[in-house]
C-alpha cells in the first residue's frame, strides 16, 4: 500500500496549515494518485512511503463455483467419500498384516499403494473440510506449499507403485517358478524405500522454487488445494524455472503410465503363448485388479491436464469437480475394486468383520 502525505499551504488566508493524509490503491499509478488528493500549488511537499510492493500471505482456495449456498450440503458426499476412502485403505492394511497368508510381494505392493492413497486423502482433507463445512477458504502461504508438497510427494508415489505393481504382475505370468525367489521380503522393502525416496527427491523443489516466487496482486487460486501448477500462476515475478521442472514431473509420471503400458503389452505376449484358453484366462484375471486401479488413477490426471490445455473455456465448476474427482475417486475405488476382485482379499475381510460380529 503507497501512503502519500502531503502538506499544503493555505489557500485561504485565515485557515491553518493542516496535513493531508491520503491512503491510495497501491495499484494506482503516481500520476492518478496525486491527482486523487487535490493538491495544489508549487509548494506541496510530498513524502512517499515506498511500499508498493506488497507480499501476498495468504491463499484462497475455491469451493464449487456458483454453488457456495450449498456448501453445507455437497459437504456429505465429500465427506463419505473420504470416510469411505479411509476405512477402506486402513482395512486393506490390518488385513494384509493380521494374515500370515497374504504376505506375498503382491500383498506387499497392495499396501503400499494403500498407503499412498490414505496420504492423499490426508493431504486434501482439511482444506476441503474448511471450505466445505466451515467456509473458511483461506490457507497460508506456508501451508499451502506444504500441502502441495504431500499431494504430489504422495501422486508420484502412487505413480511409481502402480509401475512396480505392474512389473509384478510380469514377473509373476512370465516367470511363475522364480517367482517367489526373485521377489524376496528384503527386495520388496528395498524398491519400498526406493520408490519413497523417489517421490521424495522429485517434488521437495517444490514448495523452494515457490516460497522464492513473489506474490503480489492475486491470491485467488483455482481448486479446493493446492496444487503447484496453481499456485505459480499467481507469481508476479519469474516462474520460468518452475513451469519447466513442474513439466519434468508431469512427464515421469507420464514415463510410469507409458511403461506400465509396455509391461502389459509383454504380459499380453506371454499370455498368448500359453496354449489352454483356460489358463489364459486365469491368469488375465490376476491382472484385472490392477487394469482397474490404473485406469482409476491416471484417467482423471490425463483428462483434468486436456481440459486445462485445450478447453480454456469450459466452466470453472467442471474443472473443480473434475480436480476433486482426481484425489476423491482413487482413494476411495481402489480398496473397494481389490476386495470384490481379489478373492484373498475378499475372504479375510468377510471372515474379519464375521469375527467381530460373533
Amino acid at each position: 500500500m503507497q501512503t502519500l502525505i502531503y502538506q499544503q499551504k493555505p489557500l485561504v488566508a485565515d485557515k491553518p496549515n493542516h496535513l493531508c493524509h491520503f491512503v491510495l490503491n497501491p495499484a494506482a499509478s503516481l500520476k492518478s494518485s496525486l491527482q486523487s488528493t487535490h493538491c495544489l500549488g508549487p509548494q506541496c511537499i510530498m513524502t512517499i512511503i515506498n511500499t508498493s510492493h506488497v507480499e501476498i500471505t495468504t491463499f484462497f482456495l475455491v469451493g464449487m463455483p456458483g454453488l457456495e449456498y450449498a456448501h453445507i450440503w455437497i459437504s456429505i458426499p465429500i465427506c463419505s467419500l473420504y470416510v469411505v476412502a479411509l476405512l477402506g485403505n486402513c482395512t486393506i492394511l490390518f488385513v494384509i498384516k493380521t494374515e500370515p497368508s497374504l504376505h506375498e510381494p503382491m500383498y506387499y505392493f497392495l499396501s503400499m499403494l494403500a498407503l499412498s492413497d490414505l496420504g492423499l486423502s490426508l493431504s486434501s482433507l482439511p482444506t476441503m473440510l474448511r471450505i466445505f463445512l466451515f467456509n473458511a477458504p483461506g490457507i497460508s502461504a506456508n501451508a499451502c506449499f506444504a500441502q502441495e508438497f504431500f499431494i504430489h510427494g504422495f501422486t508420484v508415489l502412487e505413480s511409481s507403485v502402480l509401475l512396480i505393481m505392474s512389473f509384478d504382475r510380469f514377473l509373476a505370468i512370465h516367470n511363475p517358478l522364480r517367482y517367489s525367489s526373485i521377489l524376496t521380503t528384503v527386495r520388496v522393502a528395498k524398491i519400498g524405500i526406493v520408490l519413497s525416496f523417489r517421490s521424495v527427491l522429485l517434488v521437495l523443489p517444490f514448495p523452494f522454487t515457490l516460497r522464492k516466487l513473489k506474490y503480489c496482486q492475486k491470491s485467488q487460486l483455482s481448486h479446493s488445494y493446492c496444487l503447484h501448477q496453481d499456485v505459480m500462476k499467481l507469481a508476479c515475478s519469474d516462474n520460468k524455472i518452475n513451469v519447466i521442472y513442474g513439466f519434468f514431473i508431469a512427464l515421469c509420471v507420464m514415463v510410469d503410465f507409458m511403461l506400465i503400458a509396455v509391461s502389459y503389452f509383454l504380459i499380453l505376449k506371454t499370455v498368448l503363448g500359453i496354449a489352454s484358453q483356460k489358463e489364459q484366462l486365469k491368469a488375465l484375471n490376476t491382472c484385472v485388479s490392477h487394469i482397474c486401479a490404473v485406469i482409476i488413477f491416471y484417467l482423471p490426471i490425463i483428462s483434468l491436464a486436456i481440459v486445462h490445455r485445450f478447453a480454456q473455456h469450459v466452466s470453472p465448476l467442471f474443472k473443480v469437480l473434475m480436480a476433486n474427482v482426481l484425489l476423491l475417486v482413487p482413494p476411495m475405488m481402489n480398496p473397494i475394486v481389490y476386495c470384490v476382485k481379489t478373492r484373498q482379499i475378499r475372504v479375510r475381510v468377510v471372515a474379519k468383520l464375521c469375527q467381530k460380529q460373533i
